[in-house]
């Protein structure tokens, strides 16, 4: 098992694509080169007010203080609809340059969601069935050790029970930073392993999986995954700052703050903000804002992306314990239980650089939160975690 599948697995972090063996190789609080660069007093809220900072802000300036990450940002969005922006730390660990509010991040596996909406609106229009085998749209295409793309469902894909191997457990991190893959190259990657379980007998969490559903939605539509995702999600609830990055595209095109991955040695952390994230593909390649994330799973919730009955099955989940108590993943979609009662929904994503983690309400409130490091132990992930449940509750 390499060191970033050990972190991973250690981590258990929602929507984790493999870290950085930089980061996996960490064990330390973080380097003093980032908790000078990030303090507390440095954060500001959009209302631009100088009074006492609220629980959110409070929240954001205790994740950048004693090494943690370089800068923090959030948007939060009340029951009455007022939207407020936030932001901790530094943006450029270089110049100090301030966070920019609502900046571009790299969303990792908030990407499943948007991926699996796709399917499940072809699924209402009936050009693929849930439960029907991946051999139905890539014939041939799954087989391995244990494997068979007869047995495993589109199902099986959304809602990680495939049993299948992990392609990120077996990439090199961070050798890859600046290398191109191919999908097919990914779940090449992955078949040269054992399968993990037999289909439906286990939730385990898998990027294999949405690197397969993209596949399909490529075959039944006969168009790109990025243009499908752009025409059906990003354009028709006016996503301005979310896109997917076309081939070679290793940049952030908007105001961003600069992403990092921790020094093995100690040393100050590395900026890891230019990356090729194709390794990511339907699994998690996709930049957005906080807002731009509060807006999309808003409107998802709320029934502008699908029919009732494919939200219905969206919003169907299995006990997903690993990743917190009570929480339930549907189909490229989670429930977390929140502390004031009731529950979120959303999904989470950490790719080399940045985390983030929000999620709605069914009575319209909304928070996400990005930091510009991944987390190096599940205490530091909770952390981001109880930022966002403290948006939602207060």
């Amino acid at each position: 098992m390499t060191a970033a599948a050990t972190v991973a697995a250690g981590v258990m972090s929602l929507g984790a694509l493999a870290p950085s063996a930089a980061a996996a190789a960490s064990a330390s609080s973080g380097s003093s080169a980032a908790s000078a660069a990030s303090a507390s007093s440095g954060s500001s809220a959009s209302s631009g007010k100088a009074a006492r900072p609220d629980s959110v802000q409070k929240g954001l300036n205790s994740l950048v203080r004693d090494g943690g990450p370089p800068g923090a940002l959030a948007s939060v969005k009340d029951r009455d609809g007022h939207v407020r922006g936030y932001t901790a730390g530094v943006g450029d660990l270089a110049t100090g340059a301030k966070v920019p509010k609502d900046g571009q991040v790299r969303i990792g596996s908030n990407t499943k969601t948007f991926t699996a909406v796709v399917v499940l609106q072809l699924v209402a229009e009936k050009k693929i069935r849930l439960d029907a085998s991946v051999d139905t749209y890539l014939p041939g295409l799954v087989r391995g050790d244990g494997i068979d793309g007869r047995r495993i469902t589109v199902r099986h894909l959304l809602q990680h029970t495939s049993g299948l191997p992990n392609y990120t457990d077996y990439l090199d991190f961070p050798a890859i930073q600046h290398r191109y893959f191919e999908p097919r190259e990914l779940v090449d990657i992955a078949l040269e392993h054992k399968a993990r379980s037999a289909p439906g007998k286990k939730w385990e969490y898998n990027n294999t999986n949405y690197v397969l559903a993209g596949l399909i939605i490529q075959k039944v539509t006969g168009r790109p995954l990025a243009e499908e995702i752009d025409k059906r999600v990003v354009q028709r609830v006016g996503l301005r700052h979310t896109y997917f990055p076309a081939v070679g595209d290793q940049t952030i095109r908007e105001r961003h703050p600069k992403g990092y991955v921790a020094d093995p040695q100690g040393g100050p952390p590395r900026d890891f903000t230019t990356m090729d994230p194709s390794w990511g593909w339907a699994a998690g390649q996709m930049i957005s804002t906080n807002a731009d994330l509060n807006r999309f799973f808003g409107a998802l919730l709320s029934g502008r992306l699908l029919p009732k009955a494919q939200l219905d099955q969206m919003r169907t989940t299995i006990p997903a314990e690993r990743l917190g108590p009570g929480v339930g993943y549907g189909l490229g979609l989670v429930s977390r239980p929140l502390s004031c009662g009731g529950v979120s929904w959303g999904h989470g994503g950490d790719i080399d650089g940045y985390e983030t983690r929000g999620g709605v309400t069914k009575d319209g409130r909304a928070a996400n939160v990005a930091v510009t490091m991944m987390p190096r132990s599940e205490a530091e992930m909770k952390r981001v975690e109880k930022v966002v449940d403290t948006a939602l509750c207060r």
